[in-house]
């Protein structure tokens, strides 16, 4: 079972560019999950990487970006 917060990660509803972007943070998400047991400490890094893959999307919408 993963933890609640993957289903966070799914890009499917965006641009390809954008969801290139989100892809990656996902890949890593599920590795995390994967590979770490429940806990407080996975579930904040889960959330800590979620607030970055929106951050990484909002600078791919930045002219140049």
């Amino acid at each position: 079972m993963s933890n609640r917060m993957v289903k966070w990660f799914d890009g499917d509803h965006l641009e390809p560019e954008l969801a290139d972007v989100v892809d990656d943070c996902r890949q890593l998400a599920e590795a995390m999950d994967r590979i770490l047991a429940e806990g407080p400490e996975k579930t904040t890094g889960l959330r800590k990487l979620l607030e970055a893959k929106d951050c990484f999307v909002r600078a791919a919408l930045e002219p140049g970006g």
